[in-house]
Parts: C-alpha cells; sequence; structure tokens
C-alpha cells in the first residue's frame, strides 16, 4: 500500500517515525514534508496531502501537527477526503473499519511515540466493514442542505433565525 504523510514543525519528529515505520511493515511511503523542524503553516501540509490523495497518489493518509485538530480541519474541506484524527487504537480501529477514514491524523504534542506507532499500525492493517457503514459513508460525501436530509432537522445555528 502506498501512504502519503505530512506534518507541520510540530509534528515533524512522528512525520520520521511513522514514516520509517511504514516503510518497516512493508508499505511505500511518499514523504510530502516538510524537511525539517522551521515553523511552517500546517493547512499547507494538509491540502498538499489531500491533494495527492484525491489525485490517486496513494491508498492512504497520515497528517500529523500539534494536536491533530488543525490538520483534520484542513484535510476534510476536501471532498472525497475522511480524514480522522485517533487518540487510541479504538479510534484507529473504528475509524478504518465504520467511517472508511483515508486519513490518520495524530498530536504529537498530545499523543505518545509508543501509542502513535500502535495507532498507524492498526489504522493501515484494518479494513472497511462495508455493509450497513457504506450508506452512512456516502451520506459524509453528499452536500446536505436543510431540504436534503432524510431524517430529522437541525435547529438554526446560534443567533440566525429560522424562516418557513
Amino acid at each position: 500500500m502506498r501512504i502519503l504523510i505530512a506534518s507541520d514543525h510540530a509534528g515533524f519528529d512522528y512525520k520520521e517515525m511513522l514514516g520509517e515505520r511504514a516503510r518497516d511493515t512493508g508499505h511505500d511511503v511518499l514523504d510530502l514534508g516538510p524537511v525539517n523542524r522551521n515553523a511552517v503553516d500546517y493547512p499547507d501540509f494538509a491540502h498538499d496531502l489531500a491533494r495527492a490523495l484525491i489525485a490517486g497518489k496513494g491508498d492512504l493518509g497520515v497528517l500529523i501537527c500539534g494536536t491533530g485538530i488543525g490538520m483534520s480541519m484542513a484535510a476534510n474541506r476536501h471532498r472525497g477526503v475522511r480524514a480522522a484524527l485517533c487518540h487510541d487504537a479504538f479510534t484507529a480501529e473504528y475509524a478504518r473499519r465504520h467511517n472508511n477514514a483515508n486519513v490518520l491524523c495524530i498530536g504529537g504534542r498530545t499523543t505518545g511515540p509508543g501509542v502513535a506507532v500502535q495507532i498507524l499500525d492498526i489504522f493501515l492493517a484494518t479494513p472497511f466493514e462495508g455493509g450497513r457503514h457504506e450508506r452512512r459513508v456516502e451520506k459524509i460525501e453528499m452536500e446536505q442542505g436543510p431540504g436534503n436530509r432524510t431524517q430529522g432537522t437541525l435547529p438554526p445555528a446560534p443567533g440566525k433565525e429560522q424562516h418557513s
């Protein structure tokens, strides 16, 4: 499997470590940067990885920043990317098994190195279960406005009036 990996400066050491781990377990790894620990803007690397994944340059992606939050938010702006911020083995397994996540996000400042390796191993080894989850993943990919929901409605955003 070909794994795309990128980080910001806060995730650089984990990018190096997890890239090496993926290679050691038989994966081809495409490192999308950065090349050192100098300060960079995480969205640039998240967008680069998301575009590369959508273009078919890899099968799965891994993004690391300080908390993993910024990377997951930026990557998820791209249609076809399902980036999951995982904190442990359980969230890594179910991100793949039930949500067919194709990008793993990890916080380099919030996750211990041993746990990060365990998360990566499980994420890369776990297949999508399909079945009843397929319908739900398809709904993630849909752009749904209030009139397109199949069940229920959302309340108006705070400070917004709902018009009939």
